[in-house]
C-alpha cells in the first residue's frame, strides 16, 4: 500500500517516494512567466513515466548506477533514480526550456540531473557507452520518432549499454518500435500497471544486451 503523507500545499504530491509539482505550482508559473515555456510537450510529468517508476521498482538497476533519461522533460524518472537508487543521473532534451522545471524537481527532491540538450540522432556511442541504464517514457508519440530511437537503441547496445527501458500508454509508434526491437534484439514488450498516484495502465519495452 502506497504510504499516505499530508501535505499542506495541494499543488505537490507524492508517487514512489518523490515529490512532484502540478502545473498550477507557484513555481511553475513563476518559470512560466519567465518564459520557460516547453515546446514539444515538456509541460508536465506524464502518466507514462509512473509506470517507468513502478517497474523499475520491481526491476530496480545497481546502486549508484549512471542513468540516462532520454526525451527527459521534466526528468521525473531521472529523478526517481537519483532519489531511489543514489543514480548519477543525465537527463537528455532537444528543448532547453524544459531544464529549469527538471532542476526545480530535482532540487525539490533533494538529487542532482546534470543537463544534455541533443536531439536523439546527436547522442554518440561514445556518451551513450557510460551509461548502465537508459530510460524514457512517452517519448514515441510521432511517426518521425520511432526511427531516430531505434538507431538510438542500436548504437547504444552496441557501445556497451547493458539494460535500455521505455515506457508508453500504448501508442501505435511504440507499438511499432517494440516489433523492431524485438525482430532485431529479442526484446520484450511488457503490459504494467501502476497504482501511484492513481492507477495508470500501459506498456514497458525491456531491451537487454545481446552482445
Amino acid at each position: 500500500m502506497p504510504e499516505l503523507i499530508e501535505i499542506p500545499d495541494p499543488n505537490v504530491y507524492t508517487a514512489y517516494g518523490v515529490y512532484f509539482l502540478k502545473s498550477k505550482h507557484k513555481f511553475v508559473q513563476r518559470l512560466r512567466r519567465n518564459n520557460h515555456l516547453p515546446e514539444a510537450h515538456g509541460y508536465r510529468t506524464w502518466q507514462s513515466s509512473f509506470l517507468l517508476m513502478d517497474y523499475l521498482e520491481h526491476y530496480p538497476p545497481k546502486e549508484k548506477s549512471n542513468v540516462m533519461d532520454i526525451g527527459c522533460g521534466w526528468a521525473p524518472v531521472g529523478v526517481f533514480c537519483a532519489r531511489r537508487f543514489h543514480a548519477r543521473v543525465s537527463g537528455v532534451d532537444t528543448d532547453e526550456h524544459v531544464f529549469p522545471y527538471m532542476e526545480l524537481l530535482a532540487a525539490l527532491n533533494d538529487v542532482k540531473v546534470s543537463r544534455i540538450k541533443s536531439t536523439f540522432e546527436k547522442l554518440t556511442a561514445r556518451r551513450l557507452s557510460t551509461e548502465d541504464l537508459i530510460v524514457g517514457s512517452d517519448i514515441c508519440f510521432w511517426d518521425e520518432m520511432v526511427r531516430p530511437l531505434y538507431n538510438l537503441i542500436n548504437r547504444a547496445l552496441k557501445a556497451g549499454v547493458p539494460r535500455i527501458v521505455l515506457s508508453d500508454p500504448g501508442r501505435p509508434t511504440f507499438f511499432e518500435l517494440a516489433t523492431k526491437c524485438e525482430s532485431k534484439w529479442g526484446s520484450e514488450l511488457i503490459r504494467w500497471y501502476a497504482l501511484e498516484p492513481k492507477r495508470h495502465n500501459g506498456e514497458v519495452l525491456e531491451i537487454v544486451n545481446p552482445f
